[in-house]
Formats: structure tokens, C-alpha cells, sequence
């Protein structure tokens, strides 16, 4: 199994999104550690985020990498762009993902731009809606690309139903 991550580890890129600075309050007086936020992708529709905490900002980032290659999705691209509009929450963040004519480019903010750009979207247009937190914006990114469909799939499957109907 180790054999195979490392062989697709090779492809992988890591964007670091966000780092902060946490501190818990005990007896003694804080304790400050760091928390980290990074998406990888391969570029040809592998994804993933994750977070990561520890008292060193290295620490923190390889931890986040790691909770990122669990995570990672297939998602749908179709000529560098997403097969259709797609609009998702987390918490109060909203994000609107939208395909794009081929040279538009990347029209996203920084936490989605990051999760696009890792996934090998050439081409989109995007909207972030409600919340700043880019935490939740690249969660609710996660939930637009979850929620897209293979359209291909779909013609399959009814092409399928069709003949059985007729057969």
C-alpha cells in the first residue's frame, strides 16, 4: 500500500490555504500551537484538503498534507472546465462554481482558486457568498465539487434504460 502512495505522492501538489496562530488558556498561563490548512491536488482531478495542528508551522503542514491525501475526491473535467453549475454551502459560506468558455482562465478568490487550481480546472468562474472564512470556503468548494456530475454517466445510464425498454 506504501508502494502506491508514493508512486502518486510524485504528481501531487500542495497549496498552503491558511495558517493560525491558536492559543488554550490553562492554569499555567497559553499555550500557543499552530493550525494549518493545505489542498493537494494532481492536476487531472484528484483533490483533497486537510487540516493539520502542532507547536512548529512545519509540523503543522506536514500533518495537513498527510489529512489531505486521505481525503482526496475524483471529481468530473471536461476540457478544463466543470460539466455544469454547481452552488454549495458550509456553515455560512456559499460558493458558486460555473464553467467557462476554454482560455477564460480561473476567475476565483484565493481559498477557492487554490482548491480549483489543484484539481486541473483551467477554466471556471466562480463566486464566494456570506463568509470570509477560508476554512469553510474551501469546505463548501468540497461540497460544490462532491455534488458535480459525470455527464457521460448519465448518458450511459439512460442509453442502458432505453435498450432494455425496447429489447
Amino acid at each position: 500500500m506504501n508502494n502506491q502512495n508514493t508512486s502518486s505522492d510524485i504528481n501531487l501538489k500542495d497549496t498552503l490555504v491558511t495558517i493560525n496562530r491558536v492559543t488554550k488558556v490553562v492554569k499555567g498561563g497559553k499555550n500557543f500551537s499552530f493550525s494549518a490548512m493545505v489542498v493537494v491536488g494532481d492536476g487531472e482531478g484528484k483533490v483533497g484538503y486537510g487540516q493539520g495542528k502542532a507547536l512548529e508551522v512545519p509540523a503543522a503542514i506536514k500533518k495537513a498534507v498527510m489529512a489531505a491525501k486521505k481525503s482526496m475526491i475524483k471529481i468530473p473535467v471536461i476540457d478544463g472546465t466543470i460539466p455544469h453549475e454547481v452552488k454549495e454551502r458550509f456553515g455560512a459560506a456559499k460558493v458558486l462554481l460555473k464553467p467557462a468558455p476554454e482560455g477564460t482562465g480561473v476567475i476565483a478568490g484565493g481559498a477557492v482558486r487554490a482548491v480549483v487550481e489543484a484539481a486541473g480546472i483551467r477554466d471556471v468562474v466562480s463566486k464566494s457568498l456570506g463568509s470570509d472564512n477560508k476554512i469553510n470556503i474551501v469546505k463548501a468548494t468540497f461540497n460544490c465539487l462532491k455534488s458535480l456530475h459525470d455527464p457521460y454517466e448519465y448518458s450511459r445510464a439512460r442509453n442502458r434504460e432505453t435498450n432494455q425498454e425496447n429489447a
